[in-house]
């Protein structure tokens, strides 16, 4: 076993849940693959308190190896609040972020950090064969599509939490205490120098996502409503467009009433005229009260997550925290 250093020259952080089976071969190929890199590496391991024994093969992996920590959250907090706490723990002068279920292939490292020795702070891995089903593919496409859309700003399926992070990137990261967590947009918004690189995307090894269709849905609303003030941007063109249309239509109702043409009022065009309104009316107040609610949330300044445990050979506490 090799004593990690004072500060180590590379941290890979990924967040653990339902990976019990997958760690032994996880840490094995890092491994391998950072030793064609440098020997002077740490592997922390994010328990985002997995209902399963994740947590014991992690301490296991600590055993083995004494450049292996792991850090378990007190509850499920989510992966991209699991990533937050990995991230706060490392000590790397470059960090490289991936998922714990081997789609994200470890023996892509080396080439990510070769591009970022062109110049790069920041190199995002971009899976340009998705192994992934037809469903998530789509939807995965249409949120970033609508994401891209009311952020302004330029958003890719294929590019998801992988990639190599020089420590300045890392450090601006840190300083984003949001509550609402979104790692791929929180990583664009901090700016530096950034390059793509496609990789391998490989088959899940075992189990299935832990995000279903709800939870993806919730995800969405999420970084909308944290990264972006369009919809409300929207909600006033819209108002306005209704409001045009309304004034148009009532010239035109008394053009017709002024001609003698309009004998009865409809009762079933008022009835619709009342509900469609109406729905417009809540979906405003509703838009508004989400982005309340975001704000009530965020002014708590509660943390964004909560350690329970962290261990490893040098499991001691960043100044951060």
């Amino acid at each position: 076993m090799t004593e990690p250093t004072a500060r180590p020259f590379f941290s890979i952080v990924s967040p653990v849940y339902r990976a019990d089976i997958l760690l032994p071969e996880l840490v094995t190929r890092i491994t391998r693959s950072m030793t064609t890199i440098t020997a002077d590496f740490e592997i922390i391991l994010v328990d985002d308190r997995s209902p399963d024994s994740s947590w014991a093969s992690i301490e296991d992996q600590v055993g083995l190896d004494s450049r292996v920590l792991g850090l378990r959250l007190s509850r499920n907090f989510g992966q991209h609040r699991a990533i937050s706490a990995g991230l706060d723990f490392s000590r790397g002068e470059w960090v490289v972020v991936m998922d714990c279920d081997l789609q994200d292939q470890p023996e892509e490292i080396p080439a990510l950090f070769a591009k970022a020795q062109e110049g790069f702070e920041m190199v995002l891995a971009r899976r340009h064969e998705r192994q992934d089903t037809f469903f998530k593919r789509l939807f995965s496409q249409m949120f970033y599509g609508t994401l891209g859309y009311l952020t302004g700003s330029r958003q890719d399926s294929a590019i998801a939490n992988f990639g190599i992070y020089h420590r300045k990137v890392i450090n601006a990261i840190c300083t984003m205490r949001e509550s609402a967590r979104y790692f791929p947009t929180m990583a664009r918004w901090v700016g530096f120098r950034v390059a793509t690189l496609n990789v391998e995307h490989a088959e899940r090894a075992a189990g299935s996502s832990s995000y279903n269709f709800k939870r993806l849905i919730n995800l969405a609303l999420d970084i909308i409503l944290a990264y972006s003030d369009k919809p409300l941007r929207l909600t006033v063109k819209f108002g306005l467009l209704v409001s045009a249309t309304s004034f148009l239509g009532a010239i035109y109702m008394l053009i017709r009433a002024a001609e003698g043409k309009i004998q009865v009022l409809g009762y079933a065009s008022l009835i619709v005229s009342i509900w469609f309104f109406s729905g417009i009316i809540i979906l405003i107040m509703g838009v508004l009260g989400l982005y309340l609610g975001k704000t009530f949330e965020g002014v708590k300044n509660r943390p964004i997550y909560v350690v329970d445990e962290f261990i490893g050979a040098n499991a001691t506490l960043p100044p951060r925290i």
